[in-house]
């Protein structure tokens, strides 16, 4: 089978470790044949990863959407606030695309897009990786199938770390509303497209409440400085300290093997004597209390879905550990599961009335998101195929979840019930 030819826009994280790193280990699959990336280090990396040439990385995607149509489809991995009009071209252009989540920071942008995709008559698939967890696979399944009865009442906690939380979403890109989303869209937008596929129905209303309650500067230590290296007192016990969580230090390293994504955060520094001088001028290297951060680091959504069942959906940056819990009450079993919380990813269903505890524990699939990351790529493949699939969703169904996201804040800063349905 001939390789379909990939443009991306974006040679971040998402662009370069997740979707380029699947191309160049499935070359009969795909082929990235440009590149557009503001970025000249980012860039050159990855133009010379894939042996892309010269005429085609650009600094800027507009260039390299101004020409004819040079590939199959295009990756859009820019930053949050730069999806919807390279999106937009591409679909205009005649390219299918997939989109990183969010879609877009507004209810009217995610809309425009949807729109768009169906007006072009192209592909417009969104990264919910999720969907392609076996994790996940076997949840929808165990619900689907009746095991649990009518589902009643449900709890889904998404567990950020306390590490990933101040990387991501106090030092990083997602911090600042203005700059970014609000913090329930970026991280959990594809948590909330599980529920909805899962449960098979929309939800009708719902309520929520969250605030910034520790990353904040009346809670930072006596005379902590702006950045960690500047001399900061509380250097052996912050448990945020820059040098400690980016493994800047022979020896140091909190968590024990800091995860890639955020080492590749720092552009550059393979030691630890390059990663601190990095710090000392790297937004990563800032003080977690001194930065421009204005995101909660905590919020609960409260939920009704169509036919009564309710649910009620944690997201928070304070865990020990990295990882997603949920429990189903249904009026036949309840069933607990465990997304890589703690290196454990299972699922217990514990029928009513007695009878044997059933314990499943899906496939463990390396990769990113727990295998979700290289899933999506290979559904991708076969959407452009024309094959079809039980995890992939419409641009138009992905507009769901985003609408939740949108009602749980309006919610959030209002105090008021509301209908995700009617989002503006």
């Amino acid at each position: 089978m001939t390789p379909i030819d990939l443009l991306i826009l974006g040679a971040g994280n998402r662009g370069a470790r997740a979707y380029g790193a699947y191309a160049l280990a499935h070359p009969d699959e795909f082929r990235v044949v440009g590149i557009a990336e503001p970025n000249a280090v980012r860039r050159e990396r990855m133009g010379a990863d894939h042996a892309i040439p010269a005429e085609r990385q650009f600094a800027r995607w507009e260039d390299a959407l101004a020409l004819p149509r040079f590939a199959r489809a295009v990756i859009v991995t820019t930053h949050d606030t730069m999806h919807v009009n390279p999106t937009v071209a591409a679909l205009e252009a005649g390219y299918d695309v997939l989109l990183e989540k969010p879609m877009a920071q507004t209810a009217a942008d995610c809309r425009l897009l949807v729109e768009a995709a169906e007006r072009s008559g192209r592909l417009l698939q969104v990264c919910h990786v999720l969907r392609y967890t076996p994790f996940f696979s076997a949840l929808r399944e165990i619900v689907s199938s009746g095991r649990l009865g009518d589902i009643v009442t449900i709890e889904y906690r998404e567990n950020a770390s306390y590490w990933h939380m101040a990387h991501s979403f106090v030092r990083g890109s997602w911090g600042n509303t203005a700059k970014s989303s609000p913090m329930i869209l970026a991280k959990s937008c594809h948590d909330l497209d599980i529920l909805l596929w899962v449960m098979g129905r929309p939800a009708t209303r719902l309520s929520s409440f969250g605030s910034l309650m520790h990353f904040r500067a009346d809670q930072a230590p006596a005379g902590a400085p702006a950045r960690c290296l500047d001399g900061c007192p509380a250097a052996d016990t912050c448990a945020w300290y820059a040098p400690r969580v980016y493994s800047a230090e022979p020896g140091w390293s909190d968590p024990p093997a800091t995860p890639a994504f955020m080492l590749g955060a720092l552009e550059g520094g393979a030691t630890a004597a390059e990663r601190r001088e990095t710090l000392r001028t790297s937004p990563y290297g800032r003080c977690v209390y001194h930065c421009d951060n204005d995101v909660v680091d905590h919020q609960v959504v409260a939920m009704e879905f169509e036919g009564g069942a309710t649910c009620a959906f944690t997201m928070h940056g304070h865990s020990d550990r990295e990882g997603r819990t949920v429990r189903f009450d249904g009026t036949q079993a309840t069933l607990y599961g465990e997304f890589g919380y703690g290196g454990v990813t299972e699922l217990r269903i514990h029928p009513h009335g007695g009878g044997p505890i059933e314990v499943i524990r899906p496939d463990s699939v390396a990769g990113g998101h727990g295998g979700g990351d290289d899933g999506l790529m290979a559904d991708f493949g076969r959407a452009l195929h024309g094959e079809s699939s039980p995890q992939r969703t419409t641009a138009r169904a992905s507009l769901a979840s985003h609408l939740l996201a949108f009602a749980a804040e309006a919610s959030r800063l209002s105090g008021q019930v509301v209908d995700p349905r009617l989002s503006p």
